[in-house]
């Protein structure tokens, strides 16, 4: 995977963890670099640890799904790209204002658990992989603390584009990885 490729599959990945930030960002009165800071370490911190995990597990296994591993990639970017598109169209979720571990932590999970299929499908790759998720940790760092920013200026207008532009991100790369595969792309 190049590191273009990984580059789109990092910022496809942030965009949940981008509409949440954008949510804590209009919970608050008023936004402090403190709170961009928060948001972003917690998000890129766990969109890097979970595809780690997910490599972990991958490669543990590989073995026993060797036969179907492109279409097991295929199979989970599909799903969580089609997933994300789904939540675009969905209803506002209600965020809460603080930024304290206890609101925080649910949040970096919950945004993070399409990055452990990731880093699953990455075993099946030729990726690099702490270059890899040093690379969505960063790409989700800043976008997770430029959307606080944004929440608090403009709002949730851009919420529900950028997870449905997300998940069609995630779903062209399931297809190329298949397409690649069977031959049909080089």
């Amino acid at each position: 995977m190049s590191i273009w490729e990984l580059f789109i599959v990092a910022v496809g990945l942030s965009m949940d963890a981008f509409a949440v930030s954008v949510c804590k960002g209009l919970s608050v009165p008023k936004v402090r670099l403190r709170h961009s800071l928060t948001v972003g370490v917690y998000f890129g911190g766990f969109q890097a640890l979970m595809p780690l995990i997910g490599f972990w597990l991958g490669v543990n296994f590989q073995s026993l799904v060797e036969s179907v591993d492109h279409w097991i990639a295929f199979v989970l970017l599909g799903l969580i790209g089609a997933n994300m598109i789904k939540e675009s169209f969905g209803k506002e979720e209600e965020v809460d204002s603080s930024f304290s571990p206890k609101a925080m932590l649910p949040l970096a999970v919950a945004t993070s658990i399409d990055a452990l299929a990731i880093g699953i499908t990455f075993a099946f790759l030729t990726v690099d992989i702490v270059p890899a998720v040093s690379l969505i940790g960063v790409t989700t760092f800043v976008l997770s603390a430029v959307g606080v920013f944004l929440g608090s200026k403009f709002g949730s207008k851009y919420k529900s584009k950028a997870e449905f532009a997300g998940g069609v991100v995630l779903i062209i790369m399931g297809l190329k990885i298949l397409l690649e595969h069977l031959g049909v792309i080089a």
